[in-house]
This record gives C-alpha cells, structure tokens and sequence, in this order.
C-alpha cells in the first residue's frame, strides 16, 4: 500500500477522533478573612476565563470560604471590598467597589485596592504562577499561600497595614465616622500623570520607572509590584498545588 493511500484511509479518521485534552490536578482557592471586620470578597477573570462564585460575596471576620479552581488554565484577580452598606436599594462599598453590585459579574474593582493576581494551569506541566499587586495602591493586607506545590512555592503579599503610615498625599478618607483613612492610593491614582501611570510615551520598561510613591510601597511590600513594569525580585515556579489561600489581614 502506497504512502498516499494509507494516508486517504487515516486522515478521514483523524479529523473525526476528538480534541487531546490536559488533565489537570484539582486544585482549591480558599478566601480567609482574618481581619477584625466583615470584607466582601471580589473576584475578576481575565477575559475569555469565567466569573467564579458570580464574582463576589460576604465574608465575615474570622470565616472562609473554599471553592475549586477550573480544571482548565484560568487567569484572574481577587480584591477585598471593605466598608459595605446596603442601602436605598444599592449596595455600596468604600473601597474595591464594582459598579454598585453584590456580585461583581465580571467588573473590575475601584482603585485603591490590594489585588492578588492568578495564572492557574498554564503550561503542559500545571505551573501555577500567583502575586500581589499595589500597583492600583492598598486597601487591606494580604497574602497568597501555596499548600502541596512542587517546586518553588513562596508566600508572597503584603503584611503591612499601610493604612497607618501612608503618606498624606495618597490617603484616601471616608466621607464619615471622622474621615479616617480607608485607603492608600497608588501615585497614578492620586495625580493621573502618564509618567506615574506609564502611560504614552511611559509605557514601557525602559520609560516606566520607579517613583517615590512605589518606593513607599515597596519599602514596606518588596515581594509586591508596585508600578506597571515592576519585577519583584521574589519568584517562583509552582507546580500543581492542591490549594492556594488568599489571606486577608495574614
């Protein structure tokens, strides 16, 4: 049999057998509320990935709530909301805010807001890469915690209640209860330049720099990216972690 009839024979048969797919270990991102306050828990997917527990519930202090990861690569972020009320028929938050609702849909979060950021399943060999991110400035500490990886698997985030010493010029306060501090905006935020935001003829890593205002985040985080093009020196290469804890006020 010729070369080019065993190939009229196959090829019919190969356009009908069915997609290889990657079999992936489960994996389970648990929310802990470890503050002395109820947060409400965000959660956004990057675009093409689905809302995960319709993005966005209640969690009371000292509680958590577990939940499996998709079992295909999923790529997203996760912010606390703090200081919500329900009132008039809307549901409002002082800082993380999306859009007025309960769940998040798929909105994205007000700044200022600690982001935990995911890239879940990427690659044959079921890396998952995890970091914490001020670049849209702090609202609560955090940190992300790998449980059963192989490989290298730190805890990276943010500890520091930056609340207490964020500078004057990035303070964002509440309009009552005396105008305490409920957030520290990032420098973009709080003077909308293109050089602090990266923007224009910033946005990229050669014209993206540091600013004193990352370097206040970064003193107090190092293990965090602080501004657009940052590169925070910890990394890491986890592989098929069991489960991966966001902890509020770690």
């Amino acid at each position: 049999m010729s070369i080019q009839t065993l190939l009229t024979i196959l090829l019919p048969l190969l356009l009908i057998l069915p997609p290889t797919t990657i079999s992936f270990n489960p994996l389970t991102l648990t929310l802990v509320n470890n503050c002395p306050y109820p947060i409400w828990p965000a959660i956004q997917p990057n675009s093409g990935h689905p809302v995960l527990q319709n993005g966005g519930f209640s969690l009371n202090s000292l509680t958590h709530r577990s939940f499996p990861a998709p079992d295909q690569p999923w790529s997203g972020r996760v912010w606390a909301r703090t200081g919500c009320t329900y009132s008039n028929n809307r549901f409002t938050c002082l800082t993380g805010d999306c859009g007025g609702r309960l769940e998040c849909a798929g909105l994205g979060g007000a700044a200022p807001a600690t982001l935990a950021q995911f890239n879940l399943h990427h690659s044959g060999a079921d890396h998952s890469s995890y970091g914490v991110s001020l670049v849209d400035g702090f609202n609560v500490p955090l940190t992300v915690t790998p449980h059963e990886g192989h490989g290298v698997c730190p805890v990276v985030g943010c500890r520091a209640d930056l609340l207490a010493t964020c500078p004057g010029p990035l303070q964002m306060r509440a309009a009552a209860g005396g105008g305490r501090v409920v957030g520290c905006k990032s420098g973009c935020e709080a003077f909308g330049t293109d050089e602090l935001c990266c923007r224009n003829r910033y946005n990229s890593p050669s014209t993206c720099r540091a600013s004193t205002y990352s370097d206040y985040f970064k003193r107090a985080c190092p293990a965090t990216f602080t501004y657009a093009h940052d590169s925070p020196s910890l990394t890491h290469d986890c592989t098929a972690p069991r489960e991966l804890k966001v902890i509020f006020c770690h």
